[in-house]
């Protein structure tokens, strides 16, 4: 039997692979700190709380789901969830970040980075937070540069001033390692539009969009909306977020954004975090077949 060249067969192949498709991604910060530090207000226990969230994750079948605070009931959480692919923990408090991600795409790569900074007046600096990078593969040949954040918490002045310094920190490390990718950011960034400058400068720093703004705020960003309370009913901000752009390769738009708190109730109508899940759909194409060739020889 004869055989293409390898060359022949990597010119080839982009042209039968799928030139664009939709996934979706789910933020939520799950309020996993040991209960005798936090409660969180969870009415029947976390333990409980723990295993209706990892539950609901497997039953909505999300495609990547980015969790925050999956500190100390992470391993009841995991129970009761089935995505093929799910980092592992780093770790209970204060060693671990909480940061974790569950999906149904690979990764390629992955990497936990620390923040530089950190604030006491909120005990940011006795818990390890910082962001996660992984490189994930959403169809073959198409890969996308995902991050998963949890920043300085807080409002005081410190507190601001950390968060200010832990965002550029992320800008910077992006612009080293994704100037060319397509890239999601999505995390709790403990940050409103409506109160300082952080997330804003973000943008401006990496390009990024955030989904938010562009499909409820009509691409303009807000100055005097309220927090968001749990479960969010009226117009407000959120501080858990979803930005993105497009790479030399892959082109990604955001097509819906939603608070989906009412998808994550205890049967009673009780809460199982202190945050809102926010779910947002994305459709995604390739810029040109010689882009994807490039991605597969990497």
């Amino acid at each position: 039997m004869k055989f293409l060249p390898v060359e022949l067969m990597l010119m080839a192949l982009p042209y039968a692979l799928a030139s664009s498709g939709s996934f979706n991604v789910l933020q939520y910060n799950v309020a996993g700190l040991p209960s005798l530090i936090n409660d969180n207000g969870i009415v029947g226990g976390k333990t409980n709380a723990a295993t209706q969230i990892g539950t609901k994750f497997a039953q909505y079948a999300f495609d990547i789901i980015h969790t925050q605070e999956d500190f100390h009931y992470h391993k009841t959480l995991y129970a009761a969830d089935n995505h093929p692919y799910r980092t592992l923990s780093s770790g209970d408090i204060p060693f671990g970040s909480g940061l974790n991600t569950l999906s149904n795409f690979n990764w390629l790569s992955f990497r936990r980075i620390s923040w530089d900074r950190c604030g006491f007046n909120s005990g940011d600096c006795f818990t390890a937070k910082g962001f996660t990078y992984m490189r994930m593969t959403v169809a073959p040949g198409v890969n996308m540069d995902i991050y998963n954040v949890h920043a300085d918490a807080g409002d005081t002045n410190g507190d601001y001033s950390a968060r200010s310094d832990n965002l550029h920190q992320l800008a910077d490390y992006i612009n080293d390692n994704s100037a060319d990718q397509a890239v999601i950011v999505f995390g709790d960034l403990n940050t409103l539009y409506s109160r300082e400058r952080a997330a804003a400068a973000l943008q401006e720093q990496t390009g990024l969009v955030d989904a938010w703004v562009q499909i409820k705020q009509g691409g303009v960003i807000p100055t005097d909306l309220p927090e968001c309370g749990v479960p969010a009913h009226a117009l407000c901000e959120s501080l858990d977020t979803v930005l993105y752009k497009s790479g030399a390769a892959v082109r990604l738009n955001a097509t819906s954004w939603d608070y989906v708190t009412d998808m994550f109730m205890q049967d009673d109508g009780n809460l199982l975090s202190d945050h809102n899940p926010v779910l947002v759909d994305f459709d995604w194409s390739t810029t040109s077949s010689s882009s994807t060739k490039e991605d597969l020889r990497r």
